[in-house]
């Protein structure tokens, strides 16, 4: 089950090898664009520094992730590419990392660097308070004006989440639930078989 930042402020890590400072800061993101903008403003932050490698894994369903990462001027596959690693291993989604670092004047070779930025991520994830990401599906269910006091009572007593309420002809409500079967056989039970859910898609929520 993938993971991801729990909501508030930026994540902040700092770690020094050989001189060199190194500052990981993560942050949720819910779009590469949001995650590129948050790479400009560590930029813009930290204009004396000599690299900002950065990586990001954004999107909930595994087909659809964009992922990306830069090396900033380190070596080819020194430092984006290993910072990226650390966010598969951890199985994180909608997070973005930049590693901001200032020379220290001695060279860490390739093997170095790559301890260095990856060691750096994996500080800041061990200070990041993670949540769960749960996949859940998403029904409609049409009941009579009558029975929909009754109905939306029941569905929210046992703790299934409610997104939305019409009321046209019928009352239609749009209702998620992690375990499907669960739901079918609770809303048999409390419209004695007459409601039908009908799939709508699926939705990500914090666990």
């Amino acid at each position: 089950m993938p993971s991801t930042l729990e909501s508030g402020p930026d994540v902040v890590a700092e770690t020094e090898i050989k001189h060199s400072r190194f500052l990981a800061v993560l942050r949720r993101v819910d779009s590469d664009t949001a995650a590129l903008a948050f790479v400009e403003e560590q930029r813009r932050l930290y204009p004396d520094a000599r690299h900002h490698c950065w990586a990001f894994v954004v999107g909930d369903e595994p087909a659809h992730r964009a992922e990306r990462s830069s090396d900033d001027g380190e070596p080819g596959g020194t430092a984006g590419v290993p910072m990226l690693q650390v966010l598969h291993h951890r199985d994180l989604v909608n997070v973005a990392v930049v590693v901001t670092r200032w020379f220290g004047g001695i060279k860490l070779g390739a093997g170095g660097l790559v301890r260095a930025y990856s060691g750096a991520v994996a500080v800041a994830v061990d200070a990041a308070t993670l949540v769960p990401r749960e996949r859940r599906e998403v029904f409609t269910l049409a009941v009579g004006h009558g029975d929909a006091g009754r109905v939306e009572s029941e569905l929210r007593g046992r703790g299934v989440s409610v997104l939305d309420v019409s009321y046209t002809e019928r009352v239609v409500f749009t209702v998620a639930a992690r375990d499907a079967t669960e739901l079918q056989n609770l809303v048999a039970s409390v419209t004695a078989g007459a409601g039908e859910l009908v799939p709508v898609g699926t939705e990500w929520v914090d666990g």
